[in-house]
């Protein structure tokens, strides 16, 4: 007997979740978050391109456009996503045709006969106004990771999501590696809210040090 369905798993355990829950932000935005450092762009430049330059180059290309599409005002979507995934992958970003496997072969991902059309529904909404963003993102992110709705490349598609929410709101991060480090389960509901309390918190620290008149930043690439 295979493995259970991840995905359908999934979409039951999203409709449980307390999304309204997650705290806002302790402070309100006033104009854009600009953190002490990139902590997008340093975790490529680090751990990715410790693993190989190829993949951090195409990561921080794939950055590049996740920030424009959200200055940009773009809405998340499959053919957006599926831009940067070309980024990422350095070529064509397929769509999978077949069931998928992760977490060694012990989530499988089916596949739905309307997946791009479902994972659009999802996706749309991220872009608020509630629950909060903090929870909005997060719910993003695992929406990617359980449609899984590339050939390769989900987990990266996934932050590149859940990056480019904070970012259509304002908000940079500067760490991330809480949130990339940690497995996620399809059939945890505990685990999806306790991501978006762990972005919330991330959020409230990166604004606490976030850069003031006369106090540098570090630089985006380092």
């Amino acid at each position: 007997m295979g493995a259970p369905d991840a995905l359908r798993a999934w979409l039951a355990v999203r409709e449980t979740v307390p999304w309204d829950a997650v705290r806002p932000p302790a402070e309100p935005a006033a104009g854009p978050l600009v953190p002490v450092r990139d902590g997008a762009a340093h975790d490529i430049g680090t751990v990715d391109r410790a693993r190989s330059p190829e993949r951090a180059d195409g990561m921080l290309a794939a950055l590049d456009r996740v920030r424009a599409d959200a200055a940009a005002g773009a809405r998340p979507t499959f053919d957006l996503l599926q831009g940067w995934q070309r980024h990422v992958l350095g070529g064509p970003a397929p769509p999978r045709t077949g069931a998928a496997f992760a977490k060694a072969g012990r989530e499988r991902y089916g596949l739905l006969p309307d997946l791009r059309e479902r994972l659009d529904a999802c996706l749309g909404q991220a872009t608020g106004p509630a629950p909060p963003l903090a929870a909005r993102a997060a719910r993003a992110y695992l929406d990617v990771c359980f449609f899984h709705p590339f050939e390769d490349g989900n987990g990266r598609s996934a932050f590149l999501t859940l990056v480019f929410l904070l970012a259509r709101e304002g908000v940079a991060l500067d760490q991330v590696g809480p949130l990339r480090r940690v497995a996620r389960y399809a059939d945890d509901p505990r685990g999806a809210l306790a991501l978006a309390d762990l972005l919330a918190v991330l959020i409230d620290a990166a604004r606490r040090r976030a850069v003031r008149p006369g106090r540098p930043a570090h630089s985006a690439r380092r």
